[in-house]
């Protein structure tokens, strides 16, 4: 006998129990005892049609013997066959398709119908099918859970397939539209066929095992899930991981031939009960006297036993057995000596929505009898009368039903569904061979969306190895990647591309870098923003120490000079080369070397005020002195002449008073500038990226070059002057001296310009630095060297004889 009639069976089985228990209940109906009519619909549209007609129109069995054994299942397990009444509610309509045929039929009767196994999410508009209700949730759950369970994988590159039928249809097309949401995308989608063609298997097959991915989704029954695995096995394909629909996902008969392809199949099944108090006994209770008139129960007896009933309706046989050569049964038979699908109450999931819908009924029917009158739902606050209602009232009352049974609250939306909730089972191997069916997480519709889903990862085997497998188009991208699509193929199907500069990304398969802020930037791996490295001049890097150092010894340099000047004061040559101009000149060339450690350190708005005016003025000084001293020189010559007084022009007062004059042009220039854009700290992020220089900009360009400028015209004054008074027969002549000090100022300075535009950061800095301690080492060196060797090492020639040589 085909295996579904062992649970189809247990489900009629289990209907006449659960009618069984409220007739002997107490509290629930106590005025009223439910009776049933069963109809064997075969699975089959037509046939499922014709019967629910009967079953309207209340037609005695005795019509229907003539139809074969199948259409009168169990005719005699309730009411008294002949006289029915119309039934006011069906249950049934176990497959998608009937009950939607059936509700097409039976919606202008109103009838409601109570489906525990079509799970169609197009039954859930009330709209089409107002009277429909089921106790079997819609697969619009069903659907949530697997796109929620391939992604908690990470499976983004699945096959799905289906039978050709509503179920499969619509569950399929629920599927691709849930799982964009979580990055899933199907390797393929296919249907097959009702009937499997070896044309159909193969066209099938070829596409998975074309397919890289590994991971297969399938929408279907039990009898066509045997038929594409008995094609996979003969094409020996391995490795596959199944995800089971609710219809085949825990179905002992596929693993009894399939178990080595199905090992590791997870699959979402709907809610089991644990036990159903009674029902093992009341399945197991039968005894051949009471099911000789139920072909169904006959062949079943038959069937488990090996033997023929007396008088049985029954008149198949299977696998080329010959029925009628078969013993008589002896009548001793007991089904708790075998196992049987019809007998196992170890899952009793669509047994268990069989019991709610009966209690479905039940209660509807007990809140209609607690209606008071003139406080009723219809029309002028009427009640229904229980013993005497039209089914349209009994379906207001199955919609707002609202009961608890085996410990489960039951409710039902607005769609007549019932809330999910869907055990994940795991298929494994126990020692002896057989199927463990272990549930390994569950899914929760009522539960926040976070929480839904839960699975304990730990005790989940796999088909292969002891981690689920991978089933990616492409690796996922690693933080510091986005993702760059590949044109005209699938979401999951991409490229990873680096992040750009000075963009970051941190988390995996990012579609897009984000920018990184002003003051940050990413780091190697461009995973993480990280402050930028601030960048200036500092006392406590190398070249900082080492321009400090220079400095300080430029300036003590200067100071000891003008210390070995002082303690000659009043010999001929420090007497003879303009005395006070060469002590002002020493000093403000010690400034200089000064002004250097200016530049040194972090800048900031009142340091760089102070930076390029204290170094504009102080080499105004130099300039200034060293331009009265070589007109002192030149004018000195000149006032040997015949009558003439220029001297009286260039006495000491009038030399100190000229070289501050030349200065406070340069003060002014510095002043105006101050005034109007001052030089100021910035942080310049322009040059590096990933470096902030902190720097001090001139504020305005003009000023800073007019101030430069100034310096280069006193310092084209000083050089002519020089220049034209280096020949002068004087032996210890300053002008050819200052002349040689210009030369390598200028020298300096030109070098200076174009290095100083075409650097950046803390290198324009040292530039800068570099310029100002080499062009006043050039003017120190120059000037005053020649003097200190005589002085110190050739005494013998600072006298007035040899200093007055010509």
């Amino acid at each position: 006998m085909y295996n579904f009639n062992s649970y189809a069976l247990q489900w009629m089985q289990t209907m006449t129990f659960a009618i069984k228990e409220i007739n002997q209940r107490s509290d629930l109906l106590p005025q009223l005892k439910l009776g049933f009519h069963i109809r064997d619909g075969c699975y089959d549209i037509p046939v499922s049609l014709r019967e629910s007609f009967m079953l309207l129109n209340g037609q005695p069995e005795s019509l229907d013997r003539d139809k074969g054994p199948e259409s009168n299942i169990g005719s005699n397990l309730g009411c008294a066959a002949v006289h029915r009444t119309a039934s006011p509610v069906i249950i049934g309509g176990p497959a998608s398709g009937v009950s939607m045929a059936l509700m097409r039929s039976l919606g202008s009767f109103h009838i409601p119908l109570v489906s525990y196994f079509a799970s169609c999410s197009c039954l859930s508009n009330q709209r089409e099918f107002p009277t429909f209700m089921r106790t079997m949730p819609s697969d619009a759950f069903q659907v949530r859970a697997l796109a929620r369970l391939v992604s908690y994988f990470g499976w983004t590159w699945v096959g799905v397939i289906g039978l050709e039928s509503d179920y499969a249809r619509f569950a399929i097309q629920l599927f691709l539209q849930e799982s964009v949401q979580y990055g899933v995308c199907a390797a393929y989608t296919h249907f097959y066929p009702i009937v499997l063609t070896k044309q159909a298997l193969d066209a099938l097959l070829d596409i998975i095992q074309m397919s890289s991915s590994k991971v297969i989704i399938n929408f279907c029954g039990e009898s066509e899930m045997e038929n594409i695995l008995r094609e996979i096995r003969l094409r020996n394909i391995t490795g596959l991981q199944w995800i089971a629909s609710e219809a085949w996902s825990t179905s002992v008969y596929l693993w009894e031939e399939f178990g080595d392809l199905l090992m590791g199949t997870l699959g979402f099944a709907i809610r089991r009960a644990d036990v159903i108090p009674g029902l093992k006994q009341h399945l197991t209770s039968l005894r051949p006297s009471e099911i000789s008139e139920s072909a169904f129960l006959a062949e079943l007896w038959e069937e488990m036993f090996n033997c023929r009933l007396n008088g049985s309706v029954n008149s198949h046989s299977h696998d080329g057995d010959n029925y009628l050569d078969r013993l008589p049964c002896k009548g001793t038979e007991d089904l708790n000596d075998v196992y049987s699908p019809y007998s196992d109450v170890t899952q009793l999931r669509v047994s268990y929505n069989v019991y709610k819908a009966v209690y479905l009924v039940a209660h509807a029917l007990q809140d209609m009898s607690n209606c008071i009158v003139g406080q009723g739902p219809f029309p002028n606050s009427t009640c229904a009368d229980p013993k005497n209602f039209k089914p349209w009232q009994l379906i207001h009352y199955m919609k707002r039903a609202n009961f608890s049974t085996l410990g489960e609250k039951v409710n039902f939306d607005e769609n007549g569904d019932p809330i999910a909730y869907y055990d994940l089972m795991n298929w494994q191997r126990r020692p002896d061979g057989s199927l463990d069916l272990v549930k390994v997480g569950f899914y929760d519709a009522s539960s926040p969306s976070g929480r839904s889903l839960v699975i304990n990862d730990s005790v989940i085997q796999w088909p292969v190895g002891k981690q689920a497998s991978r089933s990616v188009c492409s690796d996922s991208c690693p933080p510091g990647f986005r993702i760059a699509r590949r044109k005209g193929e699938p979401i999951c199907c991409f490229d990873c591309v680096t992040c750009a500069e000075g963009e970051v990304s941190n988390k995996t398969d990012s579609l897009e870098c984000l920018r990184c802020s002003k003051d940050t930037w990413p780091n190697k791996a461009r995973d993480l923003c990280i402050p930028k490295t601030v960048e200036f001049l500092s006392y406590y890097e190398l070249m900082g120490i080492v321009l400090c150092v220079v400095s300080v010894f430029g300036a003590c340099i200067s100071l000891s000079i003008l210390t070995i000047f002082y303690t000659y004061k009043n010999t001929p040559l420090v007497r003879a080369n303009n005395m006070e101009l060469s002590f002002l000149l020493l000093v403000f060339l010690a400034i200089c070397f000064l002004v250097g450690l200016l530049f040194i350190g972090e800048p900031s708005d009142g340091l760089c005020r102070i930076r390029y005016p204290a170094f504009g003025i102080s080499f105004a000084l130099c300039i200034s002195c060293l331009l009265a001293k070589t007109a002192v020189v030149l004018m000195a010559f000149r006032s040997t002449l015949p009558g003439s007084n220029i001297m009286k022009w260039f006495g000491p007062h009038h030399q100190r008073a000229s070289a501050f004059l030349g200065t406070t042009v340069q003060v002014i220039i510095c002043l105006i500038w101050l005034l109007t854009s001052p030089p100021h700290a910035n942080n310049n992020t322009d040059y590096h990226s990933a470096t902030i220089i902190v720097e001090c900009v001139t504020g305005s360009e003009v000023g800073f070059w007019c101030v430069l400028g100034y310096i280069g015209i006193l310092a084209c004054m000083c050089f002519l002057m020089a220049f034209l008074a280096r020949k002068l027969p004087d032996n210890f002549n300053e002008a050819k001296f200052i002349t040689f000090s210009m030369l390598i100022f200028f020298a300096v300075w030109i070098t200076f310009i174009p290095v100083y535009v075409s650097t950046a950061g803390k290198y324009t800095v040292a530039v800068h630095i570099f310029a100002i301690l080499a062009s006043a080492f050039g003017l120190l060196f120059c000037i005053f060297a020649p003097k200190c060797y005589i002085i110190i090492l050739k005494p013998e020639k600072n006298n007035k004889k040899t200093v007055m040589q010509r």
